[in-house]
């Protein structure tokens, strides 16, 4: 299988090197990032979708009024995935299967450019995007018309196989064995990690289960101050976040061969587009 990493979608918030360690700047710079994933048995294969067309279009009709805000998020046409995804020569009815890592608002937007997909997500993640929990930040979180449109859908439960120390959700609805959910709860209460063999070998999107990669350090992980006190605010199990960033840290020092990368780091994004 071929990987494709891409940005769908750039956030500039105030705070330059307090929220992503690098920028000399005011603002710093934070991607969004997704993958497609070319099979030979399923046509393509997202992973998550960033923001989409209509989130562009019509930003204030589709997502919460305060979090882009912050963020800053730079909407273009050109970065959501539906157009990579033409520039790369495919189609929209190409992309057969989206797999979620969660629902945010960021990852999920661009869930209806691509009506012949079917998306799975863990059981959890949609109960908890439904069934919105009275606070703040459920509430900015999950937007339901990003998804209402959607017609297909596969969820699925806790646990599986083992994987590398982690259980894994295999046998997913129409996909091949090489693509697996690991479930990473913690940020989100069903949030979960997409694992990938591809023609290099294994790696894993680990999607919001953390976000700057001096978190994956060792003995010493660590992260710029903002960014921490934003992931704090956007937890929803912290204990479980804190579980889970040990045990990547540890596969990471276990397994050098596999690759492990975040959502919404610049640097880890930049290194696997370089090696294509």
């Amino acid at each position: 299988m071929r990987v494709h990493h891409l940005n769908c979608g750039t956030h500039c918030p105030l705070g330059g090197a307090l929220l992503d360690g690098a920028s000399r700047g005011l603002l710093a710079t934070i991607p969004t990032h997704c993958l497609l994933i070319e099979t030979a048995s399923s046509g393509l294969v997202l992973v998550d979708t960033g923001y989409g067309l209509e989130d562009v279009r019509r930003p204030h009709a589709r997502l919460p009024w305060l979090w882009p805000a912050i963020l800053n998020a730079r909407l273009h046409e050109r970065a959501t995935a539906v157009r990579q995804v033409g520039a790369l020569g495919f189609a929209a009815r190409d992309v057969r299967h989206i797999v979620l890592t969660h629902l945010d608002f960021d990852h999920a937007g661009g869930l209806e450019d691509f009506p012949h997909a079917r998306v799975h997500v863990m059981a959890a993640e949609r109960e908890a995007a439904e069934n919105v929990r009275k606070s703040f930040v459920g509430h900015q979180r999950y937007r339901r018309k990003q998804w209402d449109g959607v017609q297909a859908w596969s969820a699925y439960g806790g646990g599986g196989e083992p994987w590398l120390g982690f259980d894994a959700v295999r046998d997913l609805d129409g996909l091949p064995p090489e693509i697996l959910m690991v479930p990473l709860r913690g940020h989100t209460l069903g949030h979960a990690g997409v694992a990938v063999q591809s023609d290099r070998g294994w790696m894993l999107h680990a999607g919001d289960a953390y976000l700057h990669h001096c978190q994956m350090a060792m003995p010493r992980p660590g992260m710029p101050p903002g960014l921490g006190l934003y992931e704090r605010i956007m937890d929803s199990d912290r204990s479980a976040r804190r579980l889970n960033q040990d045990r990547l840290r540890q596969l990471r020092r276990q397994h050098a061969d596999i690759v492990v990368f975040c959502a919404h780091d610049a640097k880890e994004l930049a290194a696997l587009q370089d090696r294509g």
